[in-house]
């Protein structure tokens, strides 16, 4: 089973679609057997290296609302994250352009460190307050998850895995995601936003019955041999 997940380095509900997400893989049976693909999802494509000014401007502005209501957004997500294990400090985030972030992603994929990777940069933006659009950060934290420094310096120095960032989110249009967290599992299920494990879970239990139908071995038909609720045909020759 292939489960695709698009989401960004600095989606609050990723992080934590991330933890639900987990939580709903440790209780699958199959869970040995599922393969995960992290995929790109620009929240603002057009972001500079690094954003100036705190998150609590940025959304009362972005959504038509008072510091007060947007303060009070970001402590509804981080009290949520904190149920979810995750220490958020969204007060000191240092937002940023996203693209290369997820070009280190797509690097790590090559060296089967991608998931460590994907844990590692959602760390830094949303407990370290580390500047994730910086190239310097970037190539420590790349570092830190595992991977060559001189794989990751030469990746940043030129546009390797842009195109591959770019297809993921051609993919994503094609699907119709317009939001992040989105789980697609087997090209052929679909999961919006970050529910909650129990939801996530019948939504693989769900796709591995359709991909594993069960097939019937013997006789066809009607048996005296079987019961049906309390009703037991019984047939002494």
């Amino acid at each position: 089973m292939r489960i695709e997940i698009w989401s960004d380095v600095v989606c609050p509900w990723c992080y934590i679609g991330k933890r639900r997400f987990e939580a709903a893989l440790a209780r699958f049976e199959h869970q040995e057997q599922v393969e995960v693909v992290w995929r790109s999802f620009e929240l603002d494509p057009n972001a500079p290296p690094q954003q100036e000014g705190p998150l609590d401007e940025m959304l009362a502005k972005k959504y038509g609302v008072s510091l007060t209501q947007a303060r009070g957004m970001i402590e509804r997500v981080t009290t949520l994250a904190a149920q979810e294990g995750l220490d958020y400090h969204l007060d000191r985030a240092q937002r940023g352009n996203t693209f290369d972030a997820h070009r280190l992603l797509h690097l790590a994929a090559t060296h089967g460190r991608q998931g460590e990777l994907k844990e590692r940069l959602l760390r830094a933006y949303f407990t370290e307050a580390r500047p994730i659009g910086d190239a310097e950060t970037l190539t420590a934290i790349g570092v830190e998850g595992g991977l060559p420094a001189n794989d990751v310096s030469a990746m940043l120095a030129g546009d390797a895995y842009a195109a591959a960032v770019r297809g993921d989110q051609r993919r994503a249009a094609a699907f119709g995601i317009q939001g992040v967290p989105f789980f697609v599992i087997d090209e052929q299920f679909g999961v919006s936003s970050a529910q909650e494990s129990d939801v996530l879970l019948a939504a693989l239990e769900q796709a591995w019955a359709k991909s594993h139908p069960l097939t019937l071995v013997g006789a066809e038909g009607a048996r005296a041999d079987v019961c049906v609720d309390e009703r037991c045909g019984i047939d002494i020759a």
